[in-house]
C-alpha cells in the first residue's frame, strides 16, 4: 500500500471503531484499542514493515502535539473543581507516580529481571513518549518501555472504570485522575468517553504523572536497587 492509502485506512479504521463503540458502549470496544488491534492485524496480513507504515502516519503524528495541547481546554473549564481539591489532587498524583515506579521496579527485581529490564520498566506509569525518553536516560531499552507503556495503558483503559466502580469510587474527578495517572493516553481516552470532568482530570493527571516520573524515576530506581 502507498502512504496515502495507509493514511486513509487508518482514518477509516478509527471512524468505524468509534461508530461501533457509540453503538455498543462496551469498554472492550474502546476506539483507540480496537484501532490499534485492527492496524496491527492489517500490517501483519499485508506484511508491511512498521517503518513504512510510520512514514504514512507522519501527517497524523503532526497533529498529536496540538491534540495534547488541546487537553488544556477541558481542564480550563474544570479549574474551579481543581482549585477546590488542589491539595488532594497533588498528593494523589505524587503518590500515584511513586507507586507506579516502585511497583514496576520492585516486582521486576523480585522476579529476577536483569538490570536493563528493570530500568526499562521504571517509567511504566508515564505516557509513551516520556517513557521512551526516560528509559533511554536510565540505560534501559526504549522499545521495551514503549510496549509496556502501551500495554498497561490498554489494560487500564479496558478495566479501569469497572475496577473503580467495584471498589466504590463514584467521584468523577477521582475516576479521571486514576485513569490518567495509571493508564495515561488510553486511560485518558476512556475517561473522555465518560464525561467532561473525567476527561479533563485524566488529561491533567497524565501530564503531571509523566513529569513526576521523569523527575523521580532515577532516584527511586537507585533506592530500590
Amino acid at each position: 500500500m502507498t502512504g496515502a492509502l495507509w493514511l486513509l485506512v487508518t482514518l477509516a479504521v478509527y471512524l468505524a471503531s468509534r461508530r461501533l463503540y457509540q453503538r455498543t458502549r462496551m469498554a472492550v470496544l474502546n476506539p483507540a484499542l480496537v484501532s490499534i488491534a485492527a492496524i496491527i492485524a492489517l500490517l501483519v496480513l499485508t506484511r508491511t514493515p512498521y517503518p513504512e507504515y510510520q512514514r504514512s502516519g507522519q501527517l497524523l503524528g503532526f497533529w498529536l502535539a496540538p491534540a495534547v495541547v488541546a487537553l488544556g481546554l477541558p481542564l480550563a473549564l474544570q479549574l474551579p473543581a481543581v482549585r477546590r481539591n488542589v491539595l488532594g489532587i497533588a498528593l494523589g498524583l505524587i503518590v500515584g507516580a511513586v507507586v507506579g515506579i516502585a511497583v514496576a521496579v520492585g516486582v521486576a527485581a523480585l522476579c529476577g529481571a536483569t538490570p536493563v529490564v528493570v530500568r526499562s520498566l521504571a517509567p511504566r506509569a508515564a505516557t509513551t513518549p516520556i517513557a521512551v525518553a526516560v528509559a533511554a536516560r536510565l540505560g534501559g531499552i526504549p522499545a521495551l518501555s514503549a510496549v509496556v507503556s502501551i500495554v498497561s495503558g490498554a489494560i487500564g483503559g479496558f478495566l479501569g472504570v469497572g475496577l473503580l466502580r467495584a471498589i466504590g469510587v463514584r467521584s468523577r474527578l477521582a475516576t479521571g485522575l486514576a485513569l490518567g495517572a495509571a493508564a495515561h493516553g488510553l486511560g485518558t481516552a476512556r475517561a473522555a468517553a465518560e464525561g467532561d470532568v473525567e476527561g479533563a482530570s485524566a488529561g491533567m493527571a497524565m501530564g503531571v504523572v509523566g513529569v513526576l516520573t521523569a523527575l523521580l524515576a532515577p532516584g527511586l530506581l537507585s533506592l530500590i536497587l
